[in-house]
């Protein structure tokens, strides 16, 4: 059984995640959201040391996240970019799947129309 409060600790960093993404445009919030779903599910069994760099990147993108959304608040007259480059170095460390799931990830954000063509309650395109 998994010690209490590492469980704690992958519930709150999943929470605040998708709490976080309320706040992205509602066709990224649907992308992220599968995401993370698919990410946390995936990483259930995975081995200690796998688990330590799973919780430090989760991590790292909550706060860089948290940041943009706080900005977005503050400046609504700048429209904010989320997401964060990521340099060669980091792209070395990936595995080839990860490298896979980046690129699906990247090509279906980038996309003129979105497969998740979600509309706002309210709002007609």
């Amino acid at each position: 059984m998994a010690n209490p409060s590492h469980v704690s600790r992958v519930l709150s960093l999943y929470k605040r995640i998708l709490l976080l993404h309320r706040f992205l445009p509602i066709d990224l919030r649907a992308l992220g959201d599968q995401y993370v779903k698919d990410e946390f599910r995936r990483n259930k069994t995975a081995a200690p040391e796998e688990v330590t760099v799973f919780m430090r990147e989760w991590g790292n993108y909550r706060d860089t996240l948290q940041t943009q959304v706080l900005e977005s608040a503050r400046d609504r007259v700048k429209k904010v970019e989320f997401g964060a480059e990521l340099s060669e170095g980091d792209l070395k460390l990936f595995q080839d799947e990860q490298v896979g799931q980046l690129y699906e990830l990247m090509l279906e954000s980038t996309k003129p129309n979105r497969q998740f063509d979600i509309q706002e309650e309210g709002f007609k395109k």
